[in-house]
């Protein structure tokens, strides 16, 4: 049986035991997307009243997808748009120069409606908190919950996803990438630092 592969570290030039993973492939992604697009369907009793909103950057790919499935399910548009959070992040101060990306509310608004906010990867809850209190500054939506692709846990404040197309626990020394065809040149959620 071979070895695992190794990389050489760049700084050191020893063999590197860890190795960069694939845990999600496009038709994973499309499966995790399909799942909760359902599981939003069944959880508000179909989409009436229902408003998508994704965080920057990728989850306004991923709002757009599931919006594009919940359509093919219901035989009707939902409303999405996106969410700029970075004036709302308490780590502002520390990082100021930050690139305003836009909000976009689809018409009719959010106000006595169930924000479904979208994100890639759920990890400290920070952005969330953000977006919670952006979501405050645009109207008063009747219920807000959260859907993301991956949970990979390591949470710092009391923020919990409703729709989760995959759990993966991860280290904190452990980065959890995903790429968007649209954005990047393929859909995977990639894992960089994984033990091989």
């Amino acid at each position: 049986m071979p070895a695992p592969a190794t990389t050489a570290s760049p700084s050191s030039g020893v063999p590197d035991s860890r190795a960069d993973r694939t845990v999600l492939d496009a038709d994973d992604i499309s499966r995790a997307l399909s799942r909760i697009s359902h599981e939003i369907l069944e959880r508000n009793k179909g989409a009436d009243g229902v408003v998508l909103l994704g965080i920057p950057s990728r989850g306004v790919p991923l709002a757009e997808r599931i919006a594009t499935r919940i359509a093919a399910v219901e035989g009707s548009s939902v409303p999405h748009g996106s969410l700029d959070v970075t004036m709302y992040r308490d780590d502002l101060r520390l990082k100021p120069a930050r690139t305003l990306l836009p909000t976009q509310i689809p018409d009719g608004g959010i106000d006595d409606k169930v924000v479904v906010l979208v994100d890639d990867v759920l990890f400290s809850g920070r952005t969330i908190r953000a977006a919670l209190d952006a979501l405050n500054d645009v109207g008063r939506p009747r219920a807000v919950q959260l859907a993301v692709l991956v949970d990979r846990g390591h949470r710092e404040l009391p923020i919990r996803a409703d729709f989760v197309g995959k759990n993966l626990p991860t280290s904190l020394v452990q980065r959890v990438r995903v790429h968007l065809t649209g954005v990047d040149d393929e859909d995977a959620v990639i894992i960089e630092g994984a033990a091989s």
